[in-house]
């Protein structure tokens, strides 16, 4: 974590990247994805480990079922709570084609990237297959000789919508624990503002960003996934009690806003970062990318959760439907205690996770151009607490967890999930043919169109959405 990020200047520099590919720190993952970061840090451990059939050394290489199983806990986070409301500003019939639709998308874009990556391990002949930001930096080094000075800045690019994207995840997680807290002490009348819900969860949070080691993290995250698998059953359960009839709902939204419903659905599927750790740590990694693959059967079963839950969510709760549905649970009810229980602590403890990335991003760049410091240590711990106190002065300001949540899917999830990996095939086919196949081009112009046009559309609508409700 402490090494100094490798950055690829030309195609001259390619040969050197197979001796410090060990010792780069960036992290190419979205925070969301609890279970992949540990993932990543296994990589990095001592070359004595066995080794799996792609001759990377994994100490515990995962089997089909279990890589399926990481698949679908890094997915299933605390963006599908909010489908409910995503269907609200989409529409019944609408949200759930659209849905399906931005699932295929975002799953051939994780194929595109998975692609890219094997492709330049073979040809830069790399004993690891890069991460998303190398990936992304090596296609535009290695492309059309015109591109070729871009490459560090492309490499910059997708690091800051990485650390974005966790920053953004970690200020989500504040407002969400603080008012599932301030919904449950409502309920024995212990009645307090949310910002000072937000105060009493920052110590806790704070404290436990301070831990360096991922290794004293991993328990928490086993026990968040299985509390969060856990709460959303309950909330289904909840969810199809005497669901209403589809004709009581709007099959589609007014058009203005779509953008918002665009914002949380990519977020709620901006897992494009896991796949290269996860088929990295298989034992048979070339199962990942079969027809009936890791990715294809894993992302059906995460396509088909999440639409339901939006469809259920907003059948059941109609126009009321919160911006998580934990918080349209009966009050008077035990379970819903016990689910706003289980999902308060379950993103607490994911929180430190989803905050080692944008540390694992920014200290190795802090220390390249201000170290070295006395104490390494000391100035690492002050940055994670600069940064702790950055997303509660956030989540501080924008307490909307709807709006938030489509603030952050539409501004940096888009880019990850729907830019970047058309944009790298477009760059790499122009390259080995001088020009850009008629159906490729076509088909990753679509891809664009729909990222661009969601990028700007969803960060306006929401960033709108949040001054208004900031001057109400």
């Amino acid at each position: 974590m402490n090494n100094p990020a490798f950055s690829v200047d030309s195609c001259e520099n390619v040969a050197d990247f197979n001796s410090t590919k060990a010792s780069n720190g960036d992290a190419g993952l979205p925070a969301s994805k609890e279970t992949v970061v540990s993932l990543q840090m296994e990589e990095k451990k001592s070359n004595s480990a066995p080794s799996g059939a792609h001759g990377i050394p994994v100490e515990h290489p995962t089997s089909y079922t279990e890589t399926v199983m990481h698949l679908f806990k890094g997915n299933v986070g605390s963006g599908i709570y909010a489908m409910g409301d995503a269907f609200k500003n989409a529409g019944l019939i609408f949200g759930a084609i659209v849905t399906v639709l931005l699932g295929v998308i975002s799953v051939h874009c994780q194929h595109i990237l998975l692609s890219q990556s094997e492709r330049l391990q073979r040809e830069q002949k790399l004993d690891h297959a890069p991460d998303f930001a190398t990936t992304v930096e090596l296609s535009f080094s290695t492309g059309p000789v015109k591109l070729r000075k871009m490459a560090p800045c492309m490499r910059r690019l997708v690091n800051i919508f990485l650390c974005i994207t966790q920053l953004g995840f970690c200020c989500v997680y504040f407002v969400f624990v603080a008012t599932n807290l301030q919904k449950i002490l409502d309920r024995y009348d212990v009645i307090f503002d949310l910002h000072l819900h937000m105060v009493i969860v920052l110590l806790p949070i704070l404290l436990s960003c301070m831990i360096r080691n991922l290794k004293y993290l991993t328990p928490f995250s086993m026990l968040a996934n299985l509390m969060m698998i856990v709460g959303l059953a309950i909330t289904l359960y909840f969810a199809c009690t005497d669901l209403p009839h589809p004709s009581e709902r709007p099959y589609i939204a007014d058009w203005s806003r779509l953008p918002l419903y665009f914002g949380t659905t990519i977020y709620a599927f901006e897992g494009i970062g896991l796949v290269l750790p996860l088929k990295n740590e298989m034992r048979e990694p070339k199962h990942f990318q079969k027809p009936l693959g890791v990715l294809n059967t894993g992302m059906f079963v995460v396509i088909s959760l999440i639409t339901s839950v939006g469809f259920i969510g907003y059948l059941k709760w109609g126009e009321e439907v919160a911006g998580s549905l934990t918080l349209n649970l009966p009050k008077d009810d035990v379970l819903s205690v016990v689910v706003q229980g289980l999902l308060l602590f379950a993103i607490m403890f994911s929180f430190p996770i989803q905050f080692y990335v944008p540390v694992d991003i920014i200290w190795p760049q802090i220390q390249e151009k201000f170290g070295p410091f006395k104490s390494p240590v000391a100035a690492e711990l002050i940055l994670r607490c600069l940064l702790v106190l950055l997303t509660f002065a956030l989540a501080e300001a924008i307490p909307e967890l709807g709006l938030f949540i489509s603030l952050v899917g539409a501004i940096s999830s888009t880019a990850l999930a729907l830019l970047f990996p058309p944009i790298i095939e477009l760059v790499t086919k122009h390259r080995d043919l001088g020009r850009v196949p008629f159906f490729i081009a076509l088909k990753n112009g679509f891809i664009l169109l729909i990222g661009v046009v969601g990028f700007f559309t969803g960060s306006y609508a929401s960033i709108r959405a949040i001054v208004e409700a900031f001057l109400e």
